[in-house]
């Protein structure tokens, strides 16, 4: 699978536990950190830890393991590295506050 693929299967699995704002931005011209960004939001900690998981299950399904996991506890702002793409899981305040789309605003939104 490519990286875009694996987006694609990590945004369904976020979907399916009704993440809100759901974004896909590719990134690889602006950055060596990855290729994609996803960006989402839930309206609980609860909620973020459940999309949180369902895109980790999902993705290991496929053969694809996190790098690293940051935030699970706080669950204000959830970051899943999967080195070639990375998944943000906020809670709409953290969300807001730090503003990803706008500071990644130069990658190219992909319509999913």
């Amino acid at each position: 699978m490519t990286p875009k693929e694996i987006a694609k299967t990590a945004l369904k699995a976020a979907d399916d536990r009704k993440a809100m704002g759901l974004t896909l931005l590719n990134v690889e011209s602006l950055t060596s950190l990855a290729d994609y960004f996803v960006i989402c939001n839930g309206s609980s900690n609860t909620q973020l830890r459940a999309i949180s998981d369902a895109v980790e299950e999902a993705l290991s399904k496929e053969g694809v393991e996190p790098k690293s996991i940051e935030g699970y506890r706080s669950a204000s702002w959830v970051l899943l590295d999967y080195g070639a793409f990375i998944i943000n899981v906020f809670n709409s305040r953290t969300r807001e506050f730090y503003a990803l789309e706008q500071l990644w605003q130069n990658g190219e939104e992909i319509d999913i």
